[in-house]
């Protein structure tokens, strides 16, 4: 089985996944913890060498501030929780910005030793392509990536990591993230088995 590298994660949906179970939208963030540590246990089984979540944007910010409070909140808990599962661990965002939250600036760098038996995660936080871009690739240290993977059924790659995504396949999952189950992402391994991998030759 040929096992992508490095898969990106867009774990879309948590706010319309809240409103369809009657919570309020800032409430459904909190249920996308769980699902983002099983998907990073059925990676390091399958293999994979890198995963990049993204977090929030920069964009993300201008949404009212009880969501705001709420996304910050469950990134701040995710890192936590990540970082407990022998990873090497990377937050990358704007850290300049008063949205970014202070308790994850310690794990904005990955350290002098690295592991490379452990599995590389980075986690967008308070990420934007301009600011990325804006003179030189400030997240330079992850990799090209070979498949993205979408939960909510959007097209779109809503600037994430335009760099490192120039080549990835993008395999959309219309399900909402919180209802995250593994075989989604079997089935998205599957998918890439029969993907023409040539890098434009």
């Amino acid at each position: 089985m040929r096992i992508p590298r490095h898969i990106g994660i867009i774990p879309d949906g948590n706010r319309r996944w809240a409103k369809a179970n009657g919570l309020k939208k800032e409430d459904g963030y909190e249920y996308g913890l769980t699902p983002g540590l099983k998907l990073l246990r059925e990676a390091k089984k399958y293999g994979v060498k890198e995963i990049t979540y993204y977090g929030f944007t920069v964009d993300n910010c201008k949404r009212p501030k009880e969501q705001v409070k709420a996304f910050q909140e469950a990134c701040v808990e995710a890192v936590k929780m990540i970082e407990k599962e022998d990873v090497s661990l990377l937050v990358i965002g704007n850290t300049e910005s008063e949205c970014f939250p202070k308790e994850l600036l310690a794990y904005t760098k990955r350290g002098n030793h690295i592991n490379q038996e452990k599995i590389r995660v980075n986690f967008l936080v308070n990420y934007g392509w301009e600011w990325d871009l804006n003179d030189g690739v400030k997240s330079k240290e992850v990799s090209r990536i070979d498949m993205i993977i979408r939960w909510g059924g959007m097209c779109r790659l809503s600037g994430f990591l335009p760099v490192q995504s120039v080549y990835a396949d993008f395999y959309i999952i219309k399900d909402l993230w919180p209802d995250f189950k593994e075989e989604q992402f079997a089935n998205a391994l599957a998918w890439y088995q029969k993907q023409d991998v040539t890098l434009g030759g």
